[in-house]
């Protein structure tokens, strides 16, 4: 996801292959991008022959879900926000205390 996000732009299989790893087989990026096409990950379009590839979300939506799930789950969500904050930079602090008040930073 992050060499999608990084490109700005629809990538074909071949050329997130080589922003990944040339070394990395043609058929594994390509069965990894329709897994995430079918996981509602990326949106694709065809192009030529073959498909272009783009998130379906930007990064901060798709961490932000990542989040929730994890404060849905079984754990203790006390304990997971406690730990979550306690390893935060005064300034991410600052900013999370902000937008609690509803304030924009």
């Amino acid at each position: 996801m992050a060499a999608l996000w990084a490109a700005g732009e629809p990538l074909s299989t071949a050329q997130l292959q080589t922003a990944l790893d040339p070394g990395l087989a043609y058929n594994t990026v390509q069965t990894i991008l329709v897994r995430m096409h079918d996981k509602g990950l990326v949106e694709r379009r065809t192009a030529g022959r073959g498909h272009v590839y783009w998130p379906a979300r930007d990064a901060a939506t798709a961490a932000a879900q990542q989040m929730r799930a994890v404060l849905d789950g079984p754990a203790d969500r006390q304990a997971v926000l406690r730990r979550f904050t306690n390893d935060l930079a005064e300034e991410d602090l600052a900013t999370l205390r902000a937008l609690l008040e509803g304030d924009q930073p």
